[in-house]
């Protein structure tokens, strides 16, 4: 029975990373990042959509129950669309979903190659609720 040589393996992870992080999409996901963090509008819109997300979080601690549950979930929504109106944030959250598909296909293919009964995290929550609908 041949055993894995961790080393290698971990070499050839670190060659895979490597080659996702010379990727076009990962340049400009870094760069539409630092040119957010340096956009003054961008950065109001990004602070106002967090305090919005709180006031939403403290409320969703009681759930349905909590007075203002449905206000502040309605206007943390609402920002949200607003916030994704601004094109670079737009671009941004767009590349940030396209790698995060892409890493979540490495992660499955990984463990699918090992086992079909291997878990895998999940960050899509539409794909979360597919799986959910199964049994096994």
């Amino acid at each position: 029975m041949n055993s894995i040589d961790m080393t290698e393996l971990l070499l050839e992870t670190y060659k895979l990373a490597d080659r996702i992080n010379e990727s076009e999409e990962v340049k400009q996901y870094l760069k539409l990042k630092k040119e957010i963090q340096n956009d003054k509008e961008a950065q109001r819109l990004i602070r106002e959509f967090q305090r919005k997300k709180e006031v939403f979080e403290d409320c969703q601690r009681f759930g349905h129950f909590h007075p203002d549950y449905h206000k502040a979930k309605d206007e943390a929504e609402a920002f949200l669309k607003e916030l994704k109106k601004h094109p670079k944030i737009r671009a941004y959250l767009d590349l940030e979903e396209r790698l995060d598909y892409l890493l979540s296909e490495v992660s499955r293919t990984i463990a699918r190659s090992v086992s079909d009964s291997i878990k895998v995290p999940i960050n899509d929550p539409r794909e979360l609720r597919r799986r959910r609908k199964g049994c096994g």
